[in-house]
Formats: C-alpha cells, sequence, structure tokens
C-alpha cells in the first residue's frame, strides 16, 4: 500500500470481503458515503438492514486510540445518548483486513440540522450537556488531548515549510501567524483553567443528522480532551445578534445537565483561529491523497490563500478586539 494513497488497494471488491470477514453476509452493494479523512460505505446485507463501515486511514490512530473512541461510543449509547456506535462482533469493535482497519456501524439517516427553532437548539444543548457530563467520569489514556501547540504552530510551520503560499505571501503569513497565535496562545494557555473532559471534539452541524425523533451524533473520530465549549462554538452561524440568541438557546438546553463557565465564551474567537489555520494544514497533509485534490480544486489556487490571509488578518482583529 503506498504511503501517499493509503486507500488506492480499498476496492469495492476488498470493501465487500473485508465485512464479510467479519460475519456480514452482503448481497453486493457498496455506496461511497461523504468522507475524506477516512474512508465510509454504505454495505448491502442480505435479508438485513444496511450497514456503515469506516475504514481508519491508516497510521493516524493507534489501535488503543481507536478503542477508546469506541468505548466512549458505546458508553454514551449505554446512557441512551444517541450516539451512532459501533457494533460489537463476537466481543470486538475494530476488525482488521489486508492492512485495513475498519468498524461497522448501524445505518442511522437523517437530514442536516437547520437549527432554526430555539427549541431544537435547546434539545441539541440538553444532548451536548449530557455527552460531556459522562465526559467527566472517565478519561481518555490513548487519545491525545486538544492542544494549542499542535493545532496553532505546528500546522502553520507545516504551511510555511512545505512551500504552499505564493511566495509573494510567504514572509507577511509568516508574520502575521506569529501575530495571531502570540495573541491565541496568550488567551487560551492552558485552555484559561476551563475545566477540561472527554467531548466529541468536532461537533459542527456535518456530524450530526436530525429526524423526526430528534438529533443523533455521528463520527467521534476526533473525541479528545478539551474544553466543553469546543463542542459548542461550531454550532453557531449568522450576525453577533443571531449567534448570541442560539447560544444561549444551547446553554438552556445544556444547563439542564452541566452547569456552565461563561468564562470560557472567550474562548471562542482563540478556537475559531486554530480551526481556521489547522483545516488548512489538514488539506495540505493529505494533499497526496486522490480524493483531496477532487473535493478542494481552489486549494492550490493563489486566490485561496489571499482569501485565506484576509481572513487570518480579520480573526487577528476580533481576538484583539474582544479584550
Amino acid at each position: 500500500m503506498r504511503k501517499n494513497t493509503p486507500y488506492a488497494d480499498l476496492s469495492p471488491e476488498a470493501v465487500l470481503a473485508a465485512v464479510e470477514s467479519a460475519g456480514g453476509a452482503t448481497d453486493g452493494r457498496v455506496l461511497a458515503l461523504n468522507s475524506y479523512e477516512n474512508r465510509v460505505y454504505q454495505i448491502g446485507i442480505e435479508d438485513g438492514e444496511p450497514l456503515v463501515a469506516k475504514f481508519y486511514r491508516p497510521a493516524r490512530w493507534s489501535d488503543a486510540a481507536i478503542l477508546e473512541e469506541h468505548a466512549f461510543a458505546l458508553e454514551l449509547a449505554a446512557l441512551e445518548i444517541p450516539v451512532v456506535a459501533p457494533l460489537r462482533i463476537d466481543g470486538c469493535t475494530l476488525h482488521q483486513y489486508e492492512g485495513f482497519r475498519f468498524a461497522l456501524f448501524p445505518r442511522r439517516g437523517g437530514r442536516w440540522p437547520e437549527l432554526g427553532r430555539a427549541d431544537d437548539r435547546e434539545w441539541l444543548g440538553r444532548f451536548l450537556g449530557r455527552i460531556h457530563r459522562a465526559g467527566l467520569a472517565g478519561r481518555f489514556a490513548h487519545r491525545a488531548p486538544l492542544r494549542v501547540e499542535e493545532l496553532g504552530r505546528r500546522s502553520r510551520d507545516f504551511l510555511l515549510e512545505g512551500g504552499w503560499l505564493p511566495d509573494y505571501l510567504q514572509g507577511k503569513y509568516a508574520d502575521l501567524t506569529d501575530a495571531l497565535l502570540e495573541a491565541v496562545e496568550s488567551r487560551a494557555d492552558g485552555w484559561a483553567g476551563a475545566r477540561l473532559g472527554r467531548i466529541h471534539g468536532d461537533c459542527h452541524r456535518g456530524n450530526i443528522l436530525w429526524t423526526d425523533a430528534g438529533p443523533h451524533f455521528v463520527d467521534l473520530d476526533d473525541c479528545t480532551t478539551g474544553p466543553a465549549v469546543q463542542d459548542l462554538w461550531m454550532l453557531l452561524a449568522g450576525s453577533a445578534g443571531e449567534i448570541e440568541t442560539q447560544l444561549q438557546d444551547l446553554l438552556r438546553g445544556y444547563e439542564q445537565f452541566m452547569p456552565f463557565d461563561r468564562g470560557e465564551l472567550a474562548l471562542i474567537e482563540p478556537l475559531r483561529a486554530l480551526r481556521m489555520i489547522h483545516y488548512t494544514a489538514w488539506i495540505a497533509r493529505r494533499w497526496q491523497d486522490p480524493a483531496f485534490p477532487r473535493a478542494f480544486p481552489w486549494f492550490a489556487e493563489p486566490r485561496y490563500w489571499e482569501e485565506h490571509y484576509r481572513a487570518l488578518d480579520e480573526q487577528l482583529a476580533a481576538i484583539v478586539g474582544n479584550l
């Protein structure tokens, strides 16, 4: 298997063979689902409901870290928190086939969460409060915690050292990100004393599905140890007034199960800055995977980097102005 194209050998036939090696009687149907970091497929099962097979990106996580993800999901599901947890097959949740590690999940449909109603936001807040309450009852031993250094400095250095930016932006980007990360570090060092626990870690709307029965959470691939606000801020969108209303609705539900320290709100803009840098570095790190140039064709264009630079400049102003 080639290092830069880790899924080159993961053909539909290999996917079906892997699922069958774990005991699934497939009917030959394979539907690729939207995923870049891993590869995820809906698999038809003879005389049964389809399953979802998730093939983990090689070398990203240790087996122990993946098993902690699975254990956390199963712990939440046992508390009747709507999280899609992996299936246990012969007591195992993590399987291997020809060098690929994978897990099987029940298929759970749903729609994109609009979160346009206060009741829906409060409903989602209640579930997040329950997740974080459960998260404080244990800890991760093998999954890296959320770190400013990893999200910020290392991501920024990777972009500069890899020559991703146009020559005319290289020096300006280095100066801007120095100033931005200094501002972030001064405000988010040690997460400003926030209480840390196990969290979803990547709680944006794409990782939530909504049905008439309410929301359920998918993809705990990035679950980590961090401040509670990390699982709240990415759900907010719109004008300053709209964001304030959305946040209060989320917290109204959240605080039915968990107290929330309003001091954590000061971490939102630093966390946003870190995500902007880290997300860009994530694409760059995966660029040799053929799925990434297809999905992000604009990434290698100078215009993208000009817009990214302007967005970071505006983010610096937002952080410095939010004293």
